[in-house]
């Protein structure tokens, strides 16, 4: 083969070899253990192909071009010569050797952070505590051991902080006057039981046929000041980051919960979206105007949902409300038909909902009930009709985009289906968003829907904000945009900014205000989402295994969600998900089939999607991991 010289970035893997990763266009590189020449997770380095093994691409490090990873989080433990750190996060296969007098009087079973000082060649890394969370295993300790091996900032500067404190509780008359008034009108947000800031209201009345839907939005940008402290600081965390006992918020307190928040019954600037919509659900015309609303009602997503079942109680106690709540489960739905008709694809994916009361933690499978779908119906058309309408502009703008996917992984996933024993029609030149919802719809009533959903999320690529308009695959949209939480979004920030200018000076100048500003918070509101979800992934994951410790030798239902050489995994009800390892399966001899992702011997058969009963092993806290064994079920397990 002929070889290539290509540039990268190393993820590593536990059991110490790596792969080049080199977007989500191409297939990532294998490179082994041997092959690494020093180079560790996170690290940018040249490599070159190699003649591997098997249809993966394999490399070998030429040069490390530059350190990724310079501060590591992980447990203290000791040794003849000094110490070192054992890092959480197994990506980093090396321990960090700590000399003697630079442990900042750690001791054995502390978790802390390190700073890698040197890198000796054929040795491992050298290093020096610069911080102590408290013990392994203790709830406070690992959380904030989390949120600083990401870099979440707990505190906003003092500058910043002085600006907020400038800001008056009141609203001037010169503050109100050029914006629509629509204080009169009955509107409402409708939001979690905890929720303490209200970035969304909306307000709906039918006329004839039509609906005349309002969603209004907090007016962060009459405070938030091109390039003020407030701003610059927004622009660096790009997104509210959201864990079971806290919140880091992307604007200070002060904004987020008060001056911006639409509380009941108090006046608040708001940037509306008012969409004129026929009975088919199609947008026949929509307004983008600065307002000022008064919301008539906080609603909860639970008591909404009371008022659809018809329960008495809430019915007589929100009564003056009923009737818009029903208008608007009326709305919803044909948007909803609408946006399936066009091929939008609505995944399934099993999600957890975790909480703590009292100390305890609560997991349970997160609720998807219609007051739910309801806000996301409107917030979707409203989104859709803010991206149209500066589409057909030509303006400088961010947009939430959302690519087809590759041709690589689209191969992979109906190689998949093909596994699972499931006929999929397959386009040959294109592939659309309506094929991935037909393989929903057929897969519905089989064994392996969750499997697939899971599977076919994967399949996409992921989300992003971009200047450059290419539609999002997934909603079957052409055009799409995020507009309706400025009080947690940069990207939103930015679009409320761009409207209300274009919307008061007009479209001339704004390419040369705004060209390089949108790609470039584009690009960092990308970022720090992913390094906000992965770290609210992070923080989930050791809250479900802390809860499921409290319930080891205690049965549970399931369903087999993997299976691979080395064990078979089980996902319960509530998306925990723990491994059967293979010496713990009965029997013995057992043959993994790939491609159809089966595990068996002469006696027993393990496959995708098949029932499982478990009891829970244990748990290893340490690698976030809990281990089941299966007991009897009647569908063919061994009992144990």
């Amino acid at each position: 083969m002929k070889r290539e010289i290509v540039q990268g970035k190393i993820q590593g893997n536990a059991r110490g070899y790596a792969f080049l990763i080199l977007g989500e266009e191409k297939e990532d590189y294998f490179i082994p253990h041997s092959d690494l020449k020093g180079a560790m997770h996170g690290d940018t380095v040249l490599v070159e192909t190699t003649d591997g093994v098997g249809v993966r691409t394999t490399a070998r490090v030429l040069k490390i071009l530059e350190r990724g990873i310079t501060q590591i989080v992980g447990t203290y433990f000791t040794c003849k010569s000094g110490g070192f750190v054992s890092p959480d996060d197994s990506k980093y296969f090396n321990d960090i050797f700590i000399p003697f007098g630079k442990g900042l009087r750690a001791k054995a079973g502390d978790k802390v952070a390190c700073k890698i000082l040197s890198y000796p060649k054929n040795k491992k890394p050298e290093g020096i505590v610069c911080k102590i969370f408290g013990r392994q295993f203790n709830k406070n300790a690992e959380i904030e051991s989390i949120l600083y091996s990401y870099k979440l900032p707990q505190k906003f500067p003092k500058t910043v902080i002085d600006e907020v404190c400038d800001f008056s509780d009141n609203l001037t008359k010169k503050e109100i006057e050029n914006r629509k008034d629509l204080r009169d009108i009955t509107t409402f947000t409708i939001d979690g039981e905890d929720a303490r800031d209200f970035d969304d209201a909306v307000s709906i009345e039918k006329k004839k046929d039509k609906y005349v839907l309002g969603v209004h939005i907090a007016d962060v940008t009459h405070y938030v000041k091109p390039f003020g402290e407030i701003d610059k600081e927004a622009f660096n965390r790009a997104t509210s980051v959201y864990f079971p006992e806290k919140v880091i918020p992307m604007l200070p307190e002060r904004l987020c919960n008060d001056l911006c928040s639409l509380k009941e019954g108090v006046d608040r600037l708001t940037l509306s979206c008012i969409m004129t919509i026929d009975k088919n659900g199609k947008v026949v015309n929509s307004e983008i105007t600065p307002s000022i609303i008064r919301s008539s009602k906080r609603f909860t997503y639970t008591t909404v949902q009371r008022i659809l079942d018809n329960d008495k109680k809430a019915l007589k106690e929100n009564s003056k409300f009923v009737k818009d709540i029903f208008l608007m489960e009326e709305l919803s739905d044909i948007l909803f038909n609408r946006r399936l008709d066009r091929g939008s694809i609505d995944l399934d994916v099993k999600e957890s909902a975790i909480a703590v009361s009292n100390d305890k933690i609560i997991v349970k499978k997160a609720e998807k009930d219609k007051a739910h779908a309801l806000i996301e119906e409107f917030m979707i058309s409203a989104n859709c009709a803010v991206a149209e309408y500066v589409f057909y502009l030509n303006l400088p703008f961010i947009y939430r985009i959302h690519g087809k996917p590759t041709e690589e992984r689209l191969e992979k996933f109906y190689l998949f289906m093909q596994g699972l024993g499931v006929n999929v029609k397959r386009n040959k030149q294109e592939v659309f968003p309506k094929d991935f919802q037909l393989i929903l719809k057929n897969a519905e009533n089989t064994p392996y829907v969750s499997i697939i959903n899971r599977v076919m999320l994967r399949t996409m690529q992921k989300a992003k904000y971009s200047p450059n308009d290419i539609g999002h695959f997934g909603l079957g949209k052409s055009h799409y945009c995020h507009f309706t939480s400025p009080i947690r979004r940069y990207p939103d920030l930015v679009v409320h900014r761009i409207l209300k200018d274009l919307i008061k000076n007009g479209s001339d100048k704004l390419e040369e205000k705004y060209g390089d500003y949108v790609l470039n918070a584009s690009n960092k509101s990308s970022e720090m989402e992913k390094q906000a979800e992965d770290a609210e992934r992070a923080v989930d994951e050791f809250y479900k295994i802390m809860y499921i410790s409290e319930y080891v030798g205690e049965e549970f239902e399931g369903v087999i969600s993997g299976v691979t050489s080395f064990g078979i995994f089980v996902e319960l009800e509530n998306g925990i998900e723990g491994i059967v390892k293979l010496e713990n399966l009965a029997g013995s001899k057992y043959k993994f089939d790939e491609q159809n992702y089966v595990l068996s011997n002469s006696r027993n058969s393990y496959k995708l999607g098949q029932s499982a009963k478990i009891v829970v092993l244990g748990v290893n806290i340490a690698e976030r991991r809990a281990e089941f064994v299966l007991i009897e079920d009647n569908k063919g397990f061994t009992k144990r």
